[in-house]
């Protein structure tokens, strides 16, 4: 994943998102980072960043990873967010950087769902640190995945 491609999936399919100000950090296999940072578009009346900015940028940071290692598998493979937990811990102001480590996990539920052709459902976590290494967030998102038939 590349930033280009990443500004196009968000300006073309979540433009929201774009305009909230998230962005890509840093894509590997096992963890992707995006960011957001405070600004008049994003802020909530308290003077911090807006929770669902946050849960966006969060979000995505599995989100994506999950999508390019649903294409990497040439599988038919539906995604869909089935529950969402999110704890703030501070208040987010000044760059926010969401982490999601779990490539692994998600390598070994992709791998399940081709071959029993069963819905699998698992949870993966993003982490969101300010400028100072604080934790501002933390998200957990239920995904559940299923491969389709060919047929």
């Amino acid at each position: 994943m590349t930033q280009a491609l990443f500004k196009q999936i968000l300006t073309s399919q979540i433009p929201i998102a774009w305009i909230a100000g998230v962005r890509l950090e840093s894509f590997d296999k096992n963890q992707v980072q995006t960011y957001v940072e405070f600004d008049f578009l994003n802020q909530n009346p308290f003077q911090s960043m807006f929770w669902a900015v946050q849960g966006m940028a969060a979000e995505f940071s599995g989100g994506m990873m999950l999508l390019n290692k649903v294409q990497e598998s040439g599988a038919n493979i539906s995604t869909l967010v089935v529950h969402q937990e999110s704890t703030f811990t501070k208040k987010a102001v000044g760059k926010i950087v969401f982490t999601c480590s779990d490539g692994e996990l998600m390598d070994e539920k992709i791998k399940e769902a081709i071959e029993t052709q069963e819905g699998v459902t698992f949870q993966v976590s993003s982490v969101g640190t300010d400028e100072e290494g604080d934790v501002v967030a933390k998200f957990l998102f239920t995904w559940s995945i299923k491969a389709r038939s060919k047929g």
